[in-house]
């Protein structure tokens, strides 16, 4: 079988051999200069933007050219319907009396506002994340490798490889494998081998065997 390419939009062939349009590989329709998406890493919504170019504004509403903060995704990234990544430059400033943006409501000072905040860090998604449906990604988070994020949760901080988080605000409800076992899939990082290879092996990297994974690495 011949993987799509991580260029191709829509990745996902029927049956009847239509593509779905409702999903996309995101690295082939974001280009925005605050955004990087790792190979193979989808989105699916049920409402898609009509044009293609809306996907970057669709997961990362306030994310602008001129913000100080990066959303940085890795690979094999699979988010579902109405995912979204609430980025630094969504805050308002705080540092005085009052927090209304009185630059957004000028349209000479409009773009710049986002820079007069202090700056945010970049929010970091790692490889093979699951985000599901309506989950919130708050400015600054760090997620880990092989995290499940609950459907609604709101998830900020740092979360650690292999977690399972649920809720408003997000908790770890638990790790996904014992700490050796997570430590032994870091080192094996299946997402970095050629597509090929990870194609062969598709039933190590889905299964539940890792002394058979690492013999393959």
């Amino acid at each position: 079988m011949r993987f799509p390419s991580p260029d191709t939009v829509h990745p996902v062939t029927l049956p009847d051999g239509s593509r779905l349009p409702n999903n996309v590989f995101l690295k082939a329709v974001i280009d925005h200069p605050r955004i990087e998406v790792g190979d193979y890493t989808y989105a699916n919504d049920f409402d898609p933007p009509t044009e293609l170019s809306g996907w970057a504004g669709r997961l990362a509403p306030y994310l602008f050219p001129s913000s100080s903060d990066r959303l940085i995704i890795g690979k094999f990234g699979q988010f579902a319907h109405g995912v979204r990544f609430i980025t630094h430059s969504a805050n308002h400033d705080m540092r005085g009396f009052s927090t209304f943006p009185f630059a957004i409501h000028d349209p000479d000072r409009f773009l710049a506002y986002p820079s007069t905040l202090p700056p945010g860090r970049d929010t970091i998604v790692g490889h093979d994340v699951w985000i599901g449906a309506g989950a919130r990604i708050l400015p600054g988070a760090r997620i880990g490798h092989g995290v499940i994020i609950g459907t609604e949760a709101v998830v900020g901080g740092e979360v650690p490889d292999y977690s399972v988080v649920v809720g408003n605000p997000g908790r770890v409800l638990r790790r996904r494998f014992a700490p050796d076992i997570i430590e032994r899939l870091l080192a094996v990082a299946w997402w970095d081998w050629p597509i090929e290879k990870i194609m062969t092996h598709e039933a190590l990297i889905v299964g539940a065997d890792i002394d058979a994974l690492e013999a393959v690495s």
